[in-house]
């Protein structure tokens, strides 16, 4: 099969390191194609908050599993994994190189390593269990499994919910899956690259992207997601971008209280991706904020282990 003998370049990232634009980049000088890794891209009409690549600025590469569902379905992380399989199947016919870019862990975690036994989303469950604070739900967790518990923050309510959910419908800790998950064959021969950027840097790329938004219309964006009637995806929990947006719409907050409410809650998840990456992933770490766009470039081409199996990618 292909994906054991040709290797594949997975791009890793917080938010606003500049993943996109250097992708693009390393795409053209190695006739690469890329599958987006991002669990916001992948939904149409959400363009501007999700700061999805334009026609322009993709430079005539291919993108994959960006605009293919709409807002209100749920895009899970097989649905991914099947997805991005056949497109880098794809890439592979044509002759060219796969290139997976993003910032959701758990979906370039399942296309490398295959998805967890754990259990899919029990939706009625995960209600229920939202309605409780996070303080109630983490001390749950720790009752059933402290392992998992004390490797996620007790702020971090989604994954809270998502442990006590495997719990709850197995009887088993979800530390056991993820245990059992760590040892599989990897399912594709990869080179890892993680970016990074000096922490006040991100920061301030944050802030500065979040004023682009505003000023390319994403108030416009929310309102006509609003009015196609999408209201409760976008104020779903996952929604940063958004959900942020339609309080002001509705004459709750004024702008730049909404502004500044994306901006804190933006840093907040981009601190999480950061944490996340470092040390989740056998990759190459880069810090984005010591090297030209030049010399990261030739930094992942020149990279030993890439050049061993894709020696014409010079």
């Amino acid at each position: 099969m292909e994906n054991k003998r040709q290797k594949i370049i997975v791009i890793s990232g917080a938010t606003a390191t500049g993943k996109t634009e250097i992708s693009i980049k390393l795409a053209k000088k190695i006739d690469g194609e890329i599958v987006s890794a991002d669990s916001m891209m992948v939904y149409k009409y959400m363009d501007i908050g999700t700061a999805k690549p334009t026609k322009e600025e993709m430079e005539g590469i291919p993108h994959y599993l960006i605009d293919i569902v709409e807002p209100e379905k749920i895009f899970s992380a097989k649905d991914f994994v099947e997805e991005a399989d056949k497109a880098i199947h794809n890439i592979f016919k044509k002759g060219k190189i796969p290139i997976v870019v993003g910032g959701t862990w758990l979906y370039i975690q399942s296309l490398l390593f295959g998805l967890s036994e754990a259990p899919e989303g029990n939706w009625e469950l995960r209600k229920s269990l939202y309605k409780k604070n996070n303080d109630e739900l983490y001390e749950d967790l720790l009752k059933v499994d402290k392992e998992y518990a004390q490797k996620i923050h007790k702020n971090d309510k989604k994954r809270i919910i998502r442990g006590l959910e495997v719990f709850y419908t197995t009887g088993k800790p979800f530390s056991t899956f993820q245990k059992e998950h760590g040892f599989r064959e990897k399912k594709y021969n990869f080179t890892g690259f993680n970016f990074e950027r000096d922490r006040d840097e991100i920061m301030e790329r944050i802030e500065i992207r979040i004023e682009k938004m505003f000023e390319k219309g994403l108030v416009e964006e929310v309102e006509k997601l609003i009015k196609m009637g999408y209201e409760n995806f976008i104020t779903s929990n996952q929604a940063i971008g958004y959900k942020e947006i339609v309080p002001y719409i509705k004459g709750e907050v004024d702008l730049e209280t909404a502004k500044q409410n994306l901006i804190k809650n933006t840093k907040k998840f981009a601190k999480r991706q950061l944490r996340t990456f470092k040390n989740k992933f056998e990759f190459e770490n880069i810090n984005l904020s010591d090297y030209t766009k030049g010399e990261v470039l030739d930094k992942i081409i020149n990279n030993t282990e890439w050049r061993k199996t894709n020696v014409n990618t010079g």
